[in-house]
């Protein structure tokens, strides 16, 4: 074989994999109501915001449950203007392609990469978010192959910034019956970002899994603006009103479906300073209350929130603080959600 590869085993499929960890009817209903919720709001049938939130990365099952546990009480106070959206990413891009890739690689991160554990644990972690706080969550497709193990559990799907690009990722997209966030690419080019969405909403044929598939569009495929890097590698926000009405605009000559906007606070936008991120909301709304057209295209927020502020090495120790990028602590991240509801 003309490859560097090491054939180490034959992974389950995605359909062996849901029998061994089946999902129950009832954690079934909760998933496509969550979806109808969140698709009311893409195409313009609700009003509310989606606030996607939780940490950069899932890297352990008893503290993201935990913090998925406290966002309860907190949806049920602001269910009338906000849907919460928990954040579980299971799988993390790396620049250099070194470090912690999240649980689907290395389900423990203190040990070596066991990708069947990982497809296990990642597959646990969803359903233990739906069956036990009643959330259906968020994941990040870094791997469009990947994506069957996780899709009768996501209501919402993202495709990051050095993603966005890629054809497969736009085609599986297409496929998908869920909001999928576009995020804009590194550079910051709305060009790019606008392509991928209009590629998703558009149906395709193409090989995935080993098959020939067809793809009939995904309607509620959509921009995520996370800000971007210059030439000098320094970090730029794209959140600001005259960004916003530079999207409004390109949706507009695009004549795409369902123009909508999730504003990441987080990464280029608050260059990782995650204690920004309340402020970045605030400046979102002040816009949204200038021009009602940028209030209906903007449709909601993407959080990096953790039980403890801050990050840690992988091998820190603290309970329920991140081992990637920082977060926002849960006292400040409930306030963000408690202040981000009066002002609505």
């Amino acid at each position: 074989m003309n490859m560097n590869f090491e054939f180490v085993r034959r992974l389950a499929l995605p359909a062996e994999i849901k029998e061994m960890c089946p999902l129950s009817k009832e954690a079934e209903n909760i998933v496509e109501a969550k979806k109808a919720a969140l698709e009311a709001v893409f195409s313009g049938k609700s009003d509310k915001i989606v606030l996607i939130i939780g940490p950069c990365s899932a890297d352990n099952e008893d503290s993201v449950i935990d913090y998925i546990k406290r966002l309860v009480p907190v949806q049920e106070k602001v269910k009338d203007k906000i849907i919460i959206v928990p954040r579980i990413y299971t799988n993390k891009p790396r620049t250099t392609g070194d470090g912690y890739k999240g649980m689907l690689h290395q389900p423990n991160p203190n040990e070596k990469s066991d990708l069947f554990k990982g497809i296990i644990a990642t597959r646990h972690l969803h359903m233990r978010a739906v069956e036990e706080t009643g959330f259906a969550c968020a994941d990040e497709m870094l791997y469009p192959e990947n994506y069957q193990y996780l899709d009768d559990l996501l209501v919402y799907v993202a495709v990051g910034a050095r993603s966005v690009e890629d054809q497969q990722h736009r085609l599986t997209a297409s496929g998908i019956c869920a909001p999928v966030g576009m995020k804009n690419p590194t550079s910051g080019d709305y060009g790019v970002m606008l392509n991928a969405i209009l590629a998703a909403q558009h149906p395709h044929a193409f090989i995935y899994r080993g098959w020939e598939v067809k793809s009939t569009g995904n309607p509620y495929a959509h921009a995520i603006l996370r800000g971007y890097t210059n030439k000098h590698g320094e970090s730029n926000p794209n959140y600001h009103y005259e960004d916003l009405v530079r999207l409004l605009n390109m949706y507009s000559s695009k004549k795409l479906m369902n123009p909508a906007v999730i504003i990441d606070t987080n990464h280029a936008n608050s260059g990782k300073d995650p204690f920004e991120q309340p402020r970045i909301i605030n400046d979102v709304i002040n816009s949204m209350r200038h021009n009602d057209e940028v209030r209906k295209l903007v449709k909601g927020f993407m959080v990096e929130s953790y039980i403890e502020d801050g990050s840690q090495a992988v091998n820190g120790g603290v309970y329920g603080k991140s081992i990637t990028d920082p977060c926002l602590g849960w006292e400040k991240s409930e306030q963000l959600i408690m202040d981000l509801f009066e002002k609505l």
